[in-house]
C-alpha cells in the first residue's frame, strides 16, 4: 500500500475539488477520515489497515462528483427519485476508484460504506461481517459527522443525542464490536473530529 501513501496529497486535492462543488459538506471527508483513524487505533489495527481505511474515508464520497447539482446541492428533503440518484454515489465512487488497480481495496470499502449491519443498506444489501471492515468503521464515523454537523436546512444534533442514536442502532446499522468501542471512547473520537475541524479552519483563514 506504499502507492496509496504516495498519492495521499493528490487524494486531498481531489476531495478539495468535490468540496468546492458542495460547500455545505466542506471538510466532512477530512473529519470522517480522522475519526476513522482514531477508531482504527482504538481497535488495535495495524499500520497498513489504518492507512487503507484512512484513505478510503477521505474518498468515501468521491462518487458525489457524478451527482447532478440540483440533487447534490438541494437544501430541502430529497424526493424518492432524487434519493435514488444520491444513493448511487457509493457505486459511482467504486467505479471511479476501480480505474486504478492499486485502489481496489479502497474501492470495495467506498462501495460499501452505506451498507448496514442488518443487511438493509445499499448498494448490495451486504450483512454483518460480509461488509468490509473499513466500511463498517467509516459508516459510524460518517454517521457521527452527518448527525452533529449544521446544514442549511437543520441544526446539528447535540452530541449526547447522537451518542444515543449510535447506541440504539448497535447491531442494526452498526457492527456491535466497533460501535461499542466508539461509545466507550466517545470523547476521544469526538476530539479527533474537533481537532481536524479546527485544523481545516486555520488552513483557510
Amino acid at each position: 500500500m506504499q502507492v496509496l501513501s504516495q498519492f495521499h496529497d493528490l487524494i486531498l486535492c481531489i476531495i478539495s475539488a468535490l468540496e468546492a462543488r458542495d460547500p455545505y459538506t466542506s471538510h466532512h471527508s477530512s473529519r470522517v477520515a480522522e475519526m476513522t483513524e482514531t477508531i482504527c487505533e482504538l481497535m488495535g489495527l495495524d499500520e497498513e489497515e489504518k492507512e487503507i481505511y484512512h484513505i478510503a474515508a477521505h474518498l468515501h464520497d468521491i462518487g458525489k462528483i457524478g451527482i447532478r447539482d440540483n440533487v447534490l446541492l438541494k437544501e430541502g428533503k430529497l424526493n424518492d427519485e432524487e434519493w435514488n440518484i444520491m444513493k448511487s454515489h457509493s457505486e459511482q465512487g467504486y467505479n471511479i476508484l476501480m480505474n486504478a488497480k492499486s485502489f481496489e481495496v479502497v474501492a470495495d470499502v467506498v462501495r460499501s460504506h452505506h451498507e448496514r449491519y442488518d443487511g438493509k443498506g445499499y448498494p448490495d444489501g451486504l450483512k454483518g461481517e460480509d461488509i468490509p471492515l473499513g466500511a463498517r468503521i467509516i459508516a459510524i464515523a460518517d454517521s457521527i459527522d452527518a448527525m452533529i454537523s449544521d446544514r442549511p436546512y437543520r441544526k446539528g444534533m447535540d452530541t449526547n443525542v447522537c451518542k444515543d442514536q449510535i447506541e440504539k442502532n448497535i447491531g442494526v446499522m452498526y457492527d456491535p464490536s466497533i460501535a461499542k468501542k466508539v461509545i466507550e471512547h466517545w470523547d476521544e473520537v469526538l476530539r479527533s473530529r474537533e481537532d481536524e475541524s479546527n485544523n481545516c479552519m486555520s488552513l483557510h483563514e
